[in-house]
């Protein structure tokens, strides 16, 4: 019964969900173009609670607990597990005040309505995975730009997403290139459990009634460790917190 329901809720969120990436596609283009970076964010905080009450189409539930204050004048890299595609929209509007930015591949700056064009113009860091001392090269670059701006970048390190609630390895190369790179910057660890569960059946359709719960773990200034020891407990931090 809850498979056959999902069928005619899954067409409507993913009418909802496209529409909502074509006219935010076009608001972040006045934004960007004729407002600069500050309307654009603001453009792009609100494509993402769209997104996240599209989800509600499904029955979905949000629940995110940060009991944290967070320094807006510190950068921060939010180190995640990675478990769909629905993990973004919450992380950046709920850490909205410390401006997340993201480490992505370079095959998703092309041809996804708003999300490309935020990847490019937003602050995001584009990478090819193929060249991966390319990319640690880049990100070394890219932390002088966070550095600079007191801006936040959020990194998977597990590189492609779980398909179930079992962690892939963490794989601790670009986070320890960042810690190694942003002296000042905190590290805010946050586990993501059951998102992985709305595509239980594929992309097509979609579970419902799903709830995703995200914890965020208390921020750890770069400077209290080794960065190699650092990004290690960082990762039992998250592992710890995972649900099956």
């Amino acid at each position: 019964m809850r498979k056959a329901l999902a069928y005619p809720l899954t067409v409507g969120y993913y009418l909802a969900f496209l529409a909502t990436l074509l006219v935010f596609h076009a608001i972040q283009w006045i934004c960007y173009y004729g407002f600069g970076y500050q309307a654009h964010k603001w453009s792009v905080d609100l494509l993402n609670a769209t997104l996240i009450g599209c989800l509600g189409l499904i029955g979905t539930k949000i629940r995110f607990s940060n009991p944290h204050k967070l320094r807006n004048d510190k950068p921060h890299i939010i180190v995640c597990n990675h478990q769909s595609l629905y993990d973004i929209p919450p992380l950046i509007w709920y850490l909205r005040k410390i401006h997340p930015k993201f480490i992505s591949k370079k095959e998703l700056g092309r041809g996804i309505p708003s999300v490309s064009f935020n990847l490019r113009h937003g602050g995001s860091l584009l990478i090819d995975r193929n060249k991966p001392n390319d990319a640690l090269v880049a990100i070394e670059d890219y932390a002088n730009v966070l550095n600079d701006t007191n801006r936040s970048t959020v990194i998977f390190p597990e590189g492609t997403r779980a398909r179930t609630g079992t962690p892939r390895r963490f794989r601790l190369g670009g986070l320890i290139t960042l810690i190694e790179n942003m002296p000042d910057a905190w590290v805010l660890p946050v586990s993501i459990n059951h998102s992985w569960k709305l595509m239980k059946w594929g992309n097509f359709p979609m579970m419902p009634g799903v709830c995703v719960r995200f914890t965020v773990h208390e921020p750890i200034p770069v400077q209290s460790e080794k960065a190699s020891d650092l990004a290690d407990r960082v990762e039992q931090v998250i592992v710890g917190n995972m649900e099956d």
